[in-house]
Protein backbone atom coordinates (compact mmCIF):
# COMPACT_ATOMS: atom_id res chain seq x y z
CA UNK A 1 0.00 0.00 0.00
CA UNK A 2 3.01 2.30 0.59
CA UNK A 3 4.43 2.03 -2.33
CA UNK A 4 1.33 2.46 -4.02
CA UNK A 5 0.45 5.53 -2.45
CA UNK A 6 3.92 6.97 -3.45
CA UNK A 7 3.22 5.65 -7.22
CA UNK A 8 -0.22 7.77 -6.31
CA UNK A 9 1.55 10.99 -5.05
CA UNK A 10 3.97 10.91 -8.71
CA UNK A 11 0.64 10.35 -11.28
CA UNK A 12 1.33 13.36 -12.79
CA UNK A 13 4.58 12.31 -13.79
CA UNK A 14 3.57 9.21 -14.99
CA UNK A 15 2.13 10.70 -18.34
CA UNK A 16 3.39 10.65 -21.79
CA UNK A 17 5.18 13.92 -22.47
CA UNK A 18 4.47 15.68 -25.37
CA UNK A 19 7.91 17.15 -26.50
CA UNK A 20 7.72 20.32 -29.61
CA UNK A 21 10.76 22.18 -31.27
CA UNK A 22 9.69 25.36 -32.65
CA UNK A 23 12.23 27.38 -35.44
CA UNK A 24 11.81 28.90 -38.09
CA UNK A 25 12.94 28.44 -41.96
CA UNK A 26 16.30 30.18 -41.66
CA UNK A 27 16.47 26.85 -39.43
CA UNK A 28 14.93 24.33 -40.43
CA UNK A 29 15.37 24.97 -44.42
CA UNK A 30 18.93 25.80 -43.80
CA UNK A 31 21.54 26.47 -41.74
CA UNK A 32 19.79 24.10 -38.99
CA UNK A 33 18.80 21.95 -41.86
CA UNK A 34 21.36 18.91 -40.60
CA UNK A 35 20.34 19.11 -37.09
CA UNK A 36 16.15 18.61 -37.83
CA UNK A 37 17.27 15.94 -40.67
CA UNK A 38 19.19 14.25 -37.40
CA UNK A 39 16.18 14.48 -35.33
CA UNK A 40 13.49 13.31 -37.67
CA UNK A 41 15.56 10.67 -39.17
CA UNK A 42 16.08 9.21 -35.15
CA UNK A 43 12.08 7.91 -35.32
CA UNK A 44 11.64 9.32 -31.75
CA UNK A 45 8.40 10.69 -30.97
CA UNK A 46 9.23 14.65 -31.31
CA UNK A 47 6.96 17.25 -32.68
CA UNK A 48 8.22 19.68 -34.94
CA UNK A 49 6.63 23.15 -36.07
CA UNK A 50 8.41 25.46 -38.39
CA UNK A 51 6.96 28.69 -38.89
CA UNK A 52 7.92 29.48 -42.46
CA UNK A 53 8.55 33.14 -43.40
CA UNK A 54 10.01 32.13 -46.63
CA UNK A 55 13.01 34.81 -45.38
CA UNK A 56 15.73 35.00 -42.52
CA UNK A 57 13.26 36.99 -40.58
CA UNK A 58 15.25 37.24 -37.21
CA UNK A 59 18.34 38.62 -38.72
CA UNK A 60 17.37 41.11 -41.43
CA UNK A 61 15.71 39.59 -44.21
CA UNK A 62 17.96 37.70 -45.98
CA UNK A 63 17.08 35.17 -48.29
CA UNK A 64 16.74 31.50 -47.49
CA UNK A 65 16.34 28.16 -49.14
CA UNK A 66 12.85 28.71 -48.24
CA UNK A 67 12.72 31.85 -50.47
CA UNK A 68 10.04 31.41 -53.06
CA UNK A 69 11.33 32.13 -56.82
CA UNK A 70 10.97 36.23 -57.62
CA UNK A 71 11.11 37.08 -54.09
CA UNK A 72 12.99 40.13 -53.46
CA UNK A 73 15.58 39.56 -50.09
CA UNK A 74 18.52 40.38 -48.70
CA UNK A 75 21.39 38.54 -51.38
CA UNK A 76 18.45 38.45 -53.90
CA UNK A 77 17.61 41.95 -54.75
CA UNK A 78 17.18 41.11 -58.33
CA UNK A 79 14.55 38.73 -57.38
CA UNK A 80 15.32 34.78 -56.50
CA UNK A 81 16.67 32.95 -58.90
CA UNK A 82 15.94 29.43 -57.60
CA UNK A 83 12.79 27.25 -56.65
CA UNK A 84 11.98 27.11 -52.74
CA UNK A 85 13.10 23.86 -51.47
CA UNK A 86 10.31 21.63 -50.57
CA UNK A 87 10.69 20.22 -46.98
CA UNK A 88 7.43 18.66 -46.80
CA UNK A 89 8.10 16.02 -49.34
CA UNK A 90 11.64 15.50 -48.08
CA UNK A 91 10.50 14.52 -44.60
CA UNK A 92 7.91 12.13 -46.48
CA UNK A 93 10.89 10.40 -48.11
CA UNK A 94 11.74 8.75 -44.84
CA UNK A 95 8.15 7.23 -44.48
CA UNK A 96 8.19 7.13 -40.71
CA UNK A 97 7.20 11.11 -40.42
CA UNK A 98 4.17 12.48 -39.83
CA UNK A 99 3.92 15.64 -42.12
CA UNK A 100 1.90 18.49 -42.27
CA UNK A 101 1.89 21.53 -44.16
CA UNK A 102 -0.75 24.33 -42.83
CA UNK A 103 -2.01 28.01 -42.77
CA UNK A 104 -3.78 29.07 -39.85
CA UNK A 105 -6.11 31.84 -41.46
CA UNK A 106 -7.07 29.54 -44.65
CA UNK A 107 -8.04 26.61 -42.81
CA UNK A 108 -8.09 26.34 -39.05
CA UNK A 109 -9.97 22.77 -38.72
CA UNK A 110 -7.10 21.48 -40.89
CA UNK A 111 -3.90 23.41 -38.93
CA UNK A 112 -6.38 21.73 -35.96
CA UNK A 113 -6.14 18.33 -37.21
CA UNK A 114 -2.53 18.37 -38.12
CA UNK A 115 -2.05 19.30 -34.81
CA UNK A 116 -3.43 16.47 -32.83
CA UNK A 117 -2.49 13.55 -35.47
CA UNK A 118 1.40 14.71 -34.47
CA UNK A 119 0.60 14.69 -31.14
CA UNK A 120 -0.74 11.14 -31.51
CA UNK A 121 1.49 10.16 -33.92
CA UNK A 122 3.67 7.49 -32.49
CA UNK A 123 7.11 8.88 -33.92
CA UNK A 124 8.38 12.02 -35.25
CA UNK A 125 6.34 14.64 -37.10
CA UNK A 126 7.00 18.15 -38.81
CA UNK A 127 4.51 20.48 -39.43
CA UNK A 128 5.24 23.13 -41.26
CA UNK A 129 2.93 26.61 -41.18
CA UNK A 130 2.38 29.35 -43.18
CA UNK A 131 3.94 33.15 -41.72
CA UNK A 132 3.21 36.29 -42.91
CA UNK A 133 6.11 38.55 -41.85
CA UNK A 134 6.76 42.50 -41.62
CA UNK A 135 9.93 41.19 -44.71
CA UNK A 136 7.24 40.50 -46.82
CA UNK A 137 5.64 44.32 -46.84
CA UNK A 138 1.89 43.39 -46.50
CA UNK A 139 0.41 46.07 -47.94
CA UNK A 140 -2.96 45.55 -46.16
CA UNK A 141 -0.80 45.69 -42.97
CA UNK A 142 -0.23 43.05 -40.54
CA UNK A 143 -2.79 43.01 -39.15
CA UNK A 144 -4.21 41.01 -42.10
CA UNK A 145 -2.20 38.18 -41.79
CA UNK A 146 -4.74 35.52 -41.42
CA UNK A 147 -6.15 36.88 -44.27
CA UNK A 148 -3.07 36.89 -46.21
CA UNK A 149 -2.89 33.42 -45.23
CA UNK A 150 -6.42 32.79 -47.02
CA UNK A 151 -5.40 34.31 -50.22
CA UNK A 152 -2.14 32.29 -50.20
CA UNK A 153 -3.70 29.13 -50.06
CA UNK A 154 -7.02 30.52 -52.28
CA UNK A 155 -4.24 31.61 -55.10
CA UNK A 156 -1.99 28.57 -55.35
CA UNK A 157 0.76 30.01 -53.55
CA UNK A 158 0.40 27.86 -50.44
CA UNK A 159 -1.07 24.44 -50.52
CA UNK A 160 -2.54 22.49 -47.10
CA UNK A 161 -2.23 19.29 -47.01
CA UNK A 162 -1.50 16.03 -44.49
CA UNK A 163 0.61 12.88 -44.68
CA UNK A 164 0.61 9.90 -41.84
CA UNK A 165 2.20 6.80 -42.06
CA UNK A 166 -0.52 5.29 -39.33
CA UNK A 167 -3.31 5.56 -42.51
CA UNK A 168 -0.88 3.02 -44.74
CA UNK A 169 -0.84 0.82 -42.37
CA UNK A 170 -4.66 0.30 -42.51
CA UNK A 171 -4.32 -0.44 -46.82
CA UNK A 172 -5.34 3.36 -47.03
CA UNK A 173 -3.28 6.51 -48.97
CA UNK A 174 -1.19 8.25 -46.31
CA UNK A 175 -1.07 11.58 -47.99
CA UNK A 176 -4.54 14.39 -47.94
CA UNK A 177 -4.52 17.07 -50.05
CA UNK A 178 -6.46 19.59 -48.07
CA UNK A 179 -6.34 22.45 -50.52
CA UNK A 180 -8.79 23.16 -53.19
CA UNK A 181 -7.61 24.21 -57.05
CA UNK A 182 -6.37 27.91 -56.85
CA UNK A 183 -9.24 29.84 -57.38
CA UNK A 184 -8.26 33.45 -57.90
CA UNK A 185 -5.21 34.99 -59.74
CA UNK A 186 -1.26 33.97 -58.97
CA UNK A 187 -0.05 37.23 -59.96
CA UNK A 188 -2.55 39.53 -57.77
CA UNK A 189 -1.24 37.87 -54.24
CA UNK A 190 2.32 38.18 -55.37
CA UNK A 191 1.71 41.95 -56.10
CA UNK A 192 0.19 42.22 -52.68
CA UNK A 193 3.43 42.15 -51.28
CA UNK A 194 5.88 44.48 -51.67
CA UNK A 195 8.90 41.55 -51.44
CA UNK A 196 7.52 40.94 -55.32
CA UNK A 197 6.02 43.96 -56.56
CA UNK A 198 9.08 45.94 -55.77
CA UNK A 199 10.70 43.45 -58.75
CA UNK A 200 8.18 45.58 -61.21
CA UNK A 201 10.13 48.67 -60.83
CA UNK A 202 13.60 47.49 -60.10
CA UNK A 203 13.61 45.23 -62.87
CA UNK A 204 10.46 44.98 -64.90
CA UNK A 205 11.54 42.06 -67.52
CA UNK A 206 13.26 40.31 -64.94
CA UNK A 207 10.43 40.58 -62.61
CA UNK A 208 7.64 39.37 -65.44
CA UNK A 209 10.26 36.44 -66.48
CA UNK A 210 10.49 35.41 -62.35
CA UNK A 211 6.70 35.82 -61.94
CA UNK A 212 5.66 33.36 -64.80
CA UNK A 213 8.60 31.24 -63.83
CA UNK A 214 6.75 30.76 -60.05
CA UNK A 215 3.44 30.37 -60.97
CA UNK A 216 4.21 27.35 -63.26
CA UNK A 217 6.36 25.94 -60.02
CA UNK A 218 3.56 26.42 -58.07
CA UNK A 219 1.00 24.87 -60.43
CA UNK A 220 3.49 21.82 -61.01
CA UNK A 221 3.87 21.23 -57.37
CA UNK A 222 0.17 21.03 -56.87
CA UNK A 223 -0.11 18.84 -59.35
CA UNK A 224 2.59 16.29 -57.65
CA UNK A 225 0.56 16.66 -54.69
CA UNK A 226 -2.71 15.82 -56.43
CA UNK A 227 -1.18 12.76 -58.03
CA UNK A 228 0.30 11.75 -54.74
CA UNK A 229 -3.58 11.96 -52.73
CA UNK A 230 -5.11 9.89 -55.66
CA UNK A 231 -2.61 7.41 -55.16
Amino acid sequence: KDILDQISDMKEYLVKKSQWIFGGDGWAYDIGFGGLDHVLASGEDVNVLVFDTEVYSNTGGQSSKSTPTGAVAQFAAAGKATKKKDLGRIAMSYGYVYVAQVAMGANQNQLLKALVEAENYPGPSLIIAYAPCINHGIKSGMGTSQLVEKRAVEAGYWHLYRYNPLLEEEGKNPFVLDSKEPSTPFKDFLMSEVRYASLTKSFPDRAQELFEKAEKEAKAKYEQYKKMAEQ
